[in-house]
């Protein structure tokens, strides 16, 4: 499976594409599971790249969790919860709070 994630273009912040519009989480990003779907999703980073709403647009890889989107790869894991360093900054202090 994939998801579409990209930076937002005006503070930089990792988004995801969900339920039409950029989120900042991605628990509840939308899915391709096949060809058609991927499509899909690259045209909509492709023209979300050409309004100037975001960068660094990807399809990336994905798997479902206890019924939540979850990244596969490291990289994507730390880019939806924040700083590895310190726990009381970026999205997983917002989880908590």
């Amino acid at each position: 499976m994939k998801i579409l994630t990209a930076n937002r273009l005006g503070d930089g912040i990792a988004v995801w594409y969900a339920d039409g519009g950029w989120a900042e989480t991605v628990d509840q990003a939308d899915l391709a599971d096949d060809k058609v779907a991927e499509d899909r999703l690259e045209a909509i980073g492709a023209k979300a790249f050409a309004a100037n709403e975001v960068v660094d647009v990807n399809l990336i890889d994905a798997e479902v969790v206890d019924g939540v989107v979850e990244p596969v790869r490291l990289r994507e894991k730390i880019r939806a919860s924040g700083p590895t360093i310190r726990g009381d900054l970026g999205k997983q202090a917002e989880r908590t709070a």
